[in-house]
């Protein structure tokens, strides 16, 4: 068994599930938005949960568990882009995961295959709710996205939100270096970018999701933020890696910073 699904599994067993229900922790909505220019159309996917209870980002961390979408039932859709607003750390038993809690508000940006014609967006999404035990949930939506609809504070927020690129951050330097381990990769990322002052939290991701990516260790060193991870392949060996396919995210004080690709310093 991976530690990945080594970690799932005692998410999902951390205690009897009891009487608790998706339906007494998670609610979902459509907000339907408004359209854009060229006809796109910005929607948003809209979680609330019960008091203390969260949900993950898509890197949720080792205990976390991913969320997955499926937009296979919608009509005159080309392809919907997540904007995912900047997440927050949470720490418990010794385990670093992230994501949400109370609500998400998470935009869509749906681009239509032809914006003159009615488009319809259906979603079927699976996450894990979490507390003191955590649940796997399940819920199907759909919904009509009408011109030109109207404005939502709750989108626009959700979008102001969003990582900051790595030139609004004022990162002026990215290098990563790669050394083989036993079972994989060790990557250590140095980035030079200006120091909030407050711990920070590096993720990374690469374009294979079937890598293992263990959580970073962080240094300031001068100007620069030093991390270091390890990427296990399911073969459990060395592997070529995408350099170009690796994020980079920076989370600190709430606000986060996405910074693709890791050349080679």
């Amino acid at each position: 068994m991976t530690r990945l699904c080594l970690a799932l599994v005692l998410a999902l067993t951390t205690a009897p599930a009891l009487a608790t229900t998706q339906e007494d922790v998670l609610s979902a909505r459509l907000r339907t938005g408004w359209q854009m220019e060229g006809g796109r159309h910005m929607a948003a996917l809209d979680l609330s949960m019960a008091p203390g209870w969260k949900t993950y980002w898509r890197s949720p961390g080792d205990a976390g568990i991913p969320p997955a979408f499926d937009w296979s039932g919608s009509r005159n859709v080309r392809s919907v882009r997540i904007h995912w607003p900047a997440p927050s750390v949470f720490e418990l038993n010794g385990m670093q995961t992230i994501g949400y809690h109370k609500q998400l508000i998470l935009p869509l940006e749906v681009t239509p295959i032809d914006p003159a014609q009615p488009v319809s967006l259906a979603v079927k999404v699976d996450l894990g709710v979490c507390d003191k035990i955590c649940l796997p949930a399940t819920f199907a939506l759909q919904s009509d996205l009408t011109a030109p609809g109207a404005p939502d504070p709750g989108i626009t927020a959700a979008l102001a939100n969003r990582a900051a690129t790595a030139g609004e951050a004022g990162v002026t330097h990215v290098g990563c270096t790669i050394d083989p381990i036993a079972d994989g990769l060790r990557l250590t990322a140095r980035l030079r970018l200006p120091d909030p002052g407050v711990p920070e939290v590096v993720a990374f991701e690469t374009a294979d999701p079937e890598v293992w990516v263990a959580e970073a260790t962080t240094t300031r060193q001068g100007h620069d933020l030093v991390a270091v991870t390890e990427l296990v392949p399911p073969q459990g060996a060395p592997f070529a890696l995408d350099r170009s396919g690796v994020t980079v995210t920076i989370l600190a004080a709430g606000k986060a910073v996405e910074i693709s690709g890791c050349p080679a310093p």
